[in-house]
């Protein structure tokens, strides 16, 4: 069975893609690859998000901002953007999806909460629709 690769795309990469990204890691393990990417990426992680997401008991610390690249859309069986009007490269046969989330950046932890619980719901709709089980 081929392991479907699902990549996030926000402008920065440092917020919601990255917990989206850390919900599915989680969430999937290894019946997914996770791809995580920004069109301008940050220099770190929004400490916000890293927070939000350690209190469910997933470290994203790890992640790093990385530059979306066409080739990781070529790689990528769904591609999936946060709603903040990013231009991803097109490929037909692919899955997108355009998740508008409210962006972290700069927001206390208790506004970024919802936008957390609210990728996970959306992450575990992505997996049902992709065919791969919630660990």
């Amino acid at each position: 069975m081929t392991i479907p690769t699902v990549l996030f795309v926000c402008v920065h990469n440092a917020g919601r893609s990255q917990m989206a990204a850390g919900w599915l890691r989680h969430l999937g393990g290894d019946r997914v690859r996770v791809l995580s990417a920004g069109s301008a990426p940050g220099d770190s992680l929004n400490p916000m998000a890293v927070a939000a997401m350690a209190e469910v008991g997933i470290d994203i610390t790890a992640a790093v901002p990385t530059l979306l690249s066409d080739e990781a859309v070529v790689e990528s069986d769904a591609v999936v953007t946060m709603g903040c009007g990013d231009a991803c490269p097109f490929y037909p046969g692919k899955r997108y999806e355009d998740w508008k989330l409210d962006d972290p950046a700069g927001q206390p932890l208790e506004v970024v909460r919802p936008t957390r619980d609210e990728l996970r719901r959306r992450v575990e709709a992505l997996m049902a629709a992709l065919g791969v089980a919630v660990a």
